[in-house]
């Protein structure tokens, strides 16, 4: 992200026709060669040139013919899922998160660190040294690794070099993160914030596999989200599409959805909790002080929710980031549209739903990001 740009992954990036096809095929999982041209806009020559020409650079597969359709029986072609990987890490306030991705954008395996990162060079020492033996327990050689996705809670600024993150992780804030990755993983990093990075994940792996176009909360710490449209992410000029604090006034700070401040409620309440993440693990909505910040939040959260139906107009607004699943549907249920209309007759609003990922969808989304640019639509 320096002033050359991006260096270049470590996989040369596919032609634009060949992610066209690897996209149909990942999104279907195994689908007959025959059936591919129908999802493209290339003539039936050209996908079968493509095709063979993925095979035999290993990043297709064909497998038994598939019966029932008109002329001989077309072959299934799925993607190779070992033929490359990548890796993602996500650096929140009190945990950091790293993940094994294969080809088909799965996550193989997952380790999360559950303490505060706040020395960003211990971190990812550890990370490094976790990142060789998840290599090792999954039979991946180095040299099938794209890349790195990194996803750090927070805005960007400088021109996406820095970010500004939350005062816990004041050591990875306003520095020039992406050299520091480069070399701390020996590969070729992309950068994003976290909400952007889960909203990646959930496009490719959740609620995005029914709505192309869906906003997404990230509540954690903070409060921010991610804007995908037409399955892409929405970055923005400066790459900070998706701050939703900032359709809150200064004054209303303190009664946006962010967990911090749930964590204060129930600490001011008697209850024991250690952080964001043993909040998340161990969340009673009996806990008092829980109804009170309810109570507090939904107006904000109302207001971002409108917001976003009426400036995105997407079909759904996603509820992830490390919210208890169980408050995450509480404030489904109590959340709503303002619904004075002309005539009585409203536009169609975004159903609201609980993120449909599993594990870290940030440091999902970020493992996902350097296969979804070299093999992806």
């Amino acid at each position: 992200m320096g002033m050359g740009g991006p260096a270049p992954l470590k996989s040369t990036a596919r032609s634009r026709n060949e992610r066209m096809i690897l996209e149909v095929v990942r999104r279907n999982e195994a689908i007959a060669r025959a059936a591919i041209t129908g999802h493209t806009n290339l003539t039936q020559q050209s996908v079968h040139r493509i095709v063979e020409e993925l095979i035999r650079d290993d990043l297709l597969l064909p497998g038994d013919p598939v019966r029932g359709m008109r002329g001989q029986p077309s072959p299934q072609i799925m993607l190779d899922s070992d033929a490359r990987f990548s890796l993602g890490i996500s650096v929140n306030t009190d945990s950091a998160t790293i993940s094994l991705c294969d080809l088909s954008c799965r996550i193989r395996e997952e380790v999360r660190l559950r303490v505060r990162p706040m020395s960003r060079t211990q971190t990812l020492k550890e990370l490094r040294a976790i990142a060789d033996r998840l290599l090792a327990r999954n039979g991946v050689s180095f040299d099938r690794i794209v890349g790195l996705g990194a996803a750090v809670a927070g805005y960007f600024i400088a021109d996406r070099r820095q970010v500004n993150a939350p005062e816990p992780l004041r050591d990875w804030s306003l520095v020039d993160l992406e050299p520091m990755l480069e070399d701390a993983f020996d590969l070729p990093v992309r950068l994003q914030n976290n909400a952007t990075t889960a909203a990646i994940a959930e496009a490719l792996r959740g609620v995005g596999l029914r709505c192309p176009t869906f906003a997404y909360l990230s509540f954690n710490y903070g409060f921010g989200g991610g804007v995908v449209v037409e399955g892409r992410p929405l970055l923005g000029a400066n790459g900070n599409a998706g701050e939703m604090s900032s359709i809150l006034s200064p004054d209303e700070s303190e009664s946006r959805p962010a967990l911090r401040y749930l964590l204060d409620a129930v600490r001011e309440n008697g209850v024991s909790v250690d952080s964001v993440e043993d909040l998340h693990l161990r969340f009673d909505p009996a806990w008092p002080g829980v109804d009170a910040w309810i109570a507090q939040t939904l107006p904000s959260l109302n207001r971002v929710i409108n917001a976003l139906a009426a400036v995105v107009d997407p079909q759904a607004i996603v509820f992830g980031g490390q919210i208890p699943p169980e408050l995450g549907r509480t404030l489904i249920a109590r959340a709503g549209f303002w619904a004075r209309h002309r005539y009585g007759a409203g536009p169609k609003r975004p159903e609201l739903l609980l993120s449909q990922v599993t594990g870290d969808a940030a440091a999902a989304g970020a493992a996902m990001l350097p296969l979804r640019e070299a093999f992806f639509a």
